[in-house]
């Protein structure tokens, strides 16, 4: 398709509204804590969409519905766990933190971590560098996302969409920073929410309704209409894994854990579990819904994907080009896509910023230096990411969704255990901590590296594995942690009571 007038207005004009919530949000900024935490001033319903904003990345328009098309049915357990990982995280992470933070003045979770395991370099620095490589990796699949969108609207080669993605998203996130994200989340937010609602029906309907759709499924392969695939990926082993990946790796993501420190009061974590869970899992049902009404397309001829390694991912896009063939309309549809996928992409690159500019520059390396430099760092950090990564995207991935898990995956195995034995076991250590960690990080790579490129090693077919790569890391940063705690040094009773470390959520 070859975009017309309209579209390109309706796009340009997305990209200046996100510009000018940047140069509002900018005249915000007074202070490095107003950048990284926009002030601790969030509201409900900016914090509870700005969670389902930095949750909401490539994965949930181009990726779910590409997974859809590719596996059926076995996937749907996907738009349980995503949902459930807002409330994970609010629930179990966010009500101490932001309690603890209070009284502590934490900017990061490597904060928290440097104050529970009384590890101000080491961990904090081990803690930094891990969230910027996953950070990294999960960014690329966002990029790789706004490119798809780009390519189908305008026809244009990769690397001017990528640049183009790279400049809009770069600018309103450097200048306004979480002021600036959470309000554009909020917008892109809503944006995504109408869209999918109206857009989801249209593609089933001219697909030949949802009856239709699992009838022609049933054909392919009776195994895309089961709850779950007889034998390997989405088996039922496999699904208990991406249970725990889905709902505690994305908890404990950076990107995500570190919005909890920005909302204004610790009453709002109530009802905000169930306000994101209702309206991004309904979202997230109705995109997979599109991914089936897509492969039923694709089987009776309707239209063809593009032959590129990643053409599932187009499907969405395929699916809006034919159901809705108004060429004006397509403009609008493409803005929901990018909406979903720069409201992650953008708090991705703010992470970047804030743990190369507070956690290892200030906490670290220079602590005299400072606010404005440290506010400056962050700032140029932002811009570096976002090329550095545009530049990773080049070369986009087979299928996105399994990017995106991969990142994912490497935050569960890094985060998670540090972050739970922090927080409710008073027995956690400072070595062990440190243990959990770099064993995590180091095996969830390596794992990753194995399954993604297929390796077969001592007769195992990494491809094959039952689980997820990551549950294997995982296993192996809970029995470092568990082994070395019990080994080594306890953590002094000020300190705990200090980070309200125990079997409780809150005390209030």
């Amino acid at each position: 398709m070859a975009a017309d007038l309209t579209t390109i207005g309706v796009v340009s004009l997305y990209f200046l509204g996100m510009l000018a919530i940047g140069a509002w949000a900018s005249k915000k900024i007074k202070n490095t804590e107003d950048y990284l935490v926009a002030g601790r001033s969030l509201g409900f319903w900016v914090f509870v969409l700005l969670m389902i904003g930095t949750v909401c990345s490539g994965m949930s328009l181009l990726g779910v519905s590409g997974l859809g098309y590719k596996v059926g049915w076995p996937t749907i357990w996907e738009q349980i766990f995503v949902p459930l990982s807002i409330g994970f995280c609010v629930i179990f992470f966010g009500v101490k933190l932001h309690n603890i933070a209070k009284t502590s003045g934490y900017m990061t979770v490597q904060d928290y971590l440097a104050h529970r395991y009384e590890s101000p370099v080491a961990l904090r620095s081990l803690a930094a560098v891990a969230g910027i490589i996953v950070s990294l990796i999960y960014l690329v699949g966002q990029y790789t996302a706004i490119a798809i969108v780009l390519i189908w609207l305008f026809e244009i080669p990769l690397w001017l969409a990528l640049l183009i993605a790279t400049l809009v998203t770069m600018v309103y996130t450097a200048i306004g920073g979480l002021y600036a994200v959470a309000w554009a989340s909020l917008i892109q937010s809503v944006i995504l929410i109408i869209g999918v609602i109206v857009m989801a029906p249209i593609i089933i309907f001219y697909a030949g309704g949802f009856t239709h759709v699992n009838e022609v499924m049933t054909s392919i392969n009776p195994n895309l209409v089961m709850p779950w695939m007889p034998s390997g990926t989405f088996a039922v082993p496999y699904i208990f894994s991406f249970a725990i990946l889905l709902m505690v790796g994305l908890a404990c993501a950076p990107h995500v854990i570190n919005n909890v420190l920005s909302i204004k009061d610790v009453k709002f974590f109530k009802w905000a579990p169930l306000a994101a869970f209702l309206i991004y899992g309904a979202a997230m049902f109705l995109l997979k819904f599109t991914g089936f009404a897509g492969l039923t397309m694709v089987k009776e001829g309707i239209f063809t994907l593009p032959n590129v390694v990643d053409a599932q991912d187009y499907v969405i896009l395929y699916g809006i080009q034919y159901s809705i063939p108004t060429i004006a309309l397509w403009g609008i549809f493409a803005v929901i896509v990018l909406a979903a996928v720069m409201s992650t992409t953008d708090r991705l690159m703010l992470t970047i910023g804030a743990m190369v500019s507070w956690d290892l520059y200030k906490k670290v390396l220079k602590p005299d230096a400072p606010d404005k430099t440290v506010l400056l760092l962050s700032k140029i950090v932002v811009v570096l990411s976002a090329f550095c990564t545009m530049i990773l995207a080049i070369n986009p991935p087979e299928m996105l969704a399994i990017l995106i898990w991969m990142g994912i995956g490497v935050m569960l195995s890094t985060f998670a255990v540090p972050l739970l034995a922090g927080l409710y076991w008073r027995g956690a250590t400072r070595k062990g901590a440190l243990a959990a960690m770099s064993l995590g990080l180091a095996s969830s790579l390596v794992f990753g590296f194995l399954n993604y490129f297929k390796v077969v090693f001592a007769g195992m077919d990494f491809a094959n594995i039952p689980l997820h790569f990551s549950f294997y890391a995982f296993v192996i940063a809970i029995i470092a942690m568990i082994v070395v705690s019990i080994a080594t040094k306890k953590t002094s009773e000020k300190i705990l009571d200090e980070t309200q470390t125990g079997w409780y959520i809150s005390k209030q």
